[in-house]
C-alpha cells in the first residue's frame, strides 16, 4: 500500500493546506537522460529507497518501469516488501542495506536480491537457499575504502567463502563510492583500483559476476566511466539533482531538472504595526508596519527549524523572509510586496513560481544541510500529488 496518500490530479489546485505536486513525465526524461548518457550497454537501476526520496516509490516505480527499467534499488527488505505488495512485481529489487535474522523469509517469498556485507551472510545466504530450495541470487558488496556497510575480507578470503557456497548464486560484485564528487581528492580511484584488484583475483578463480557496479549519480553526471562497468544506480539525478563537484571537475554530463514543487497555503493574513514581536521567543521584531502571511506548514512537514529568519518562500512571484521562530505547524512570512494575497492561496516553498525559484540545493545550503535530506524530510502529511 501506498506510504502516503495521494491523488492523482492534472490541472485542478488540490485541497490541501500543504502538497507537493511531482510530475511523472519529468522523472521519466531523468530516467531517460541518465540512459543516453551511460548508452546502452549500461544497465539503469532506478535507485527509489526512502520512498524516492520523498518522490513516492511506488509512483515513481510505475514511472520507471513504464520506461523500460528493470532494476529498482532499495535500502531495506520492509522498503521492497512495500514495493512488491504494491503491485512492483516484474523488475530485479536489490536492497542495498542487506538484512537481519528476521527479514530472510521476506527475502525469499517476495523474490529480493539481497546484497551482502560479510563472509558470514555469504554463508548464511547460502544455507536459506538450500532450505527453501531456491537459488536466491546475491550481490556481495567490497567496503572498497569508505567504511560503511561491504566485507574487508581478503580478495582469496573471498573466493574461498564462494567456493565453499554452491546454492545461492553471486550475481553481483558492488561497491560505493564516497568522494566522487571530490576532484581534489584521490579517494576514488584508490577505491576503484581496490575493488578491481578483488574481481581480477576473483576472475582468476572462475568467479565472473554477471553485474559489477560501483557508480550512483555523481559518477554518472561527471563521466567516471570507469566505473560505470555493467550496471549504474541512479538516485539523485532521477528526481532532478546533481551535486556540485569539487575542484577540476568537468562539466556534468546530466541534464535534468527537479521533478517535484512543493506548496502550503496560507492560513491567514493580517497587518503588524512597527516594533510587533512575530514567533515563539519573539525572535523577529518589524522593522516597520508589514502585512504578514501565516502558512499551514511548519517542522513538523519537512521546513527545516534552521530556517527560522534565514530562509525564504516564494509569493506572489517574488522571494519573500521568513519570520521569526518556524513553529511545529505554522510559518510566518513577510507579504509586504503584495495585497494579492489571501487566506487559502498557494505559497511556494521548493520550485519555481513566475521569475523566481527555489530549489533543494539552495534551501540547503541556507539551512546547512544538503539536498537529499530536504527532498526526504519532507513528511507524511504533505500530501503527494502526481501530474
Amino acid at each position: 500500500m501506498d506510504v502516503y496518500p495521494t491523488v492523482k490530479l492534472r490541472a485542478v489546485s488540490p485541497p490541501f493546506r500543504s502538497f507537493v505536486l511531482v510530475s511523472r513525465e519529468q522523472i521519466a526524461r531523468n530516467f531517460r537522460a541518465v540512459r543516453a548518457v551511460v548508452g546502452p550497454g549500461v544497465e539503469v537501476a532506478g535507485v527509489v529507497k526512502a520512498d524516492a526520496y520523498g518522490h513516492g516509490a511506488l509512483e515513481v516505480s510505475r514511472v520507471l518501469l513504464a520506461e523500460g527499467a528493470r532494476w529498482l534499488a532499495v535500502s531495506s527488505v520492509d522498503e521492497a516488501v512495500q514495493l512488491r505488495c504494491g503491485g512492483i512485481l516484474e523488475p530485479r529489487i536489490l536492497v542495498m542495506g542487506g538484512f537481519l535474522d528476521f527479514e530472510t523469509d521476506a527475502i525469499v517469498d517476495h523474490d529480493l536480491t539481497p546484497v551482502v556485507h560479510s563472509i558470514d551472510q555469504l554463508r548464511q545466504i547460502d544455507q536459506l537457499a538450500a532450505a527453501s530450495g531456491k537459488a536466491i541470487r546475491y550481490h556481495l558488496k567490497i567496503d572498497s575504502g569508505m567504511g560503511r556497510l561491504g566485507t574487508r575480507a581478503s580478495a582469496d578470503e573471498i573466493v574461498a567463502a564462494l567456493s565453499a557456497t554452491t546454492r545461492a548464486e553471486l550475481e553481483g560484485l558492488m561497491t560505493h563510492f564516497a568522494s566522487a564528487a571530490d576532484y581534489t581528492s584521490a579517494q576514488t580511484a584508490e577505491q576503484l583500483d581496490y575493488f578491481h584488484s578483488v574481481c581480477r583475483r576473483l576472475d582468476a578463480a572462475g568467479i565472473r559476476p554477471t553485474h559489477l557496479h560501483t557508480s550512483s549519480t555523481i559518477a554518472i553526471a561527471y563521466g567516471r566511466s570507469e566505473g560505470w562497468h555493467t550496471l549504474v544506480r541512479a538516485g539523485h539525478a532521477l528526481y532532478g539533482y546533481v551535486s556540485p563537484a569539487r575542484g577540476e571537475a568537468p562539466a556534468s554530463a546530466l541534464k535534468v531538472a527537479p521533478a517535484l514543487t512543493w506548496k502550503a497555503r496560507l492560513l491567514a493574513v493580517k497587518d503588524l504595526p512597527e516594533g510587533a514581536l512575530i514567533g515563539y521567543g519573539g525572535t523577529y521584531r518589524a522593522p516597520r508596519p508589514m502585512r504578514v502571511g501565516i502558512l499551514g506548514a511548519g517542522y513538523a512537514d519537512g521546513i527545516f527549524h534552521r530556517l527560522s529568519n534565514r530562509g525564504k518562500v516564494i509569493a506572489a512571484g517574488k522571494l519573500t523572509p521568513i519570520l521569526g521562530t518556524i513553529s511545529m505547524d505554522l510559518t510566518t512570512i513577510d507579504l509586504s510586496h503584495t495585497t494579492a494575497l489571501g487566506p487559502g492561496d498557494e505559497v511556494t516553498l521548493l520550485g519555481g513560481e513566475g521569475e523566481s525559484s527555489l530549489d533543494a540545493q539552495q534551501i540547503a545550503r541556507v539551512a546547512g544541510t544538503i539536498s537529499y535530506n530536504i527532498l526526504c524530510s519532507i513528511s507524511s502529511r504533505v500530501r503527494r500529488v502526481y501530474i
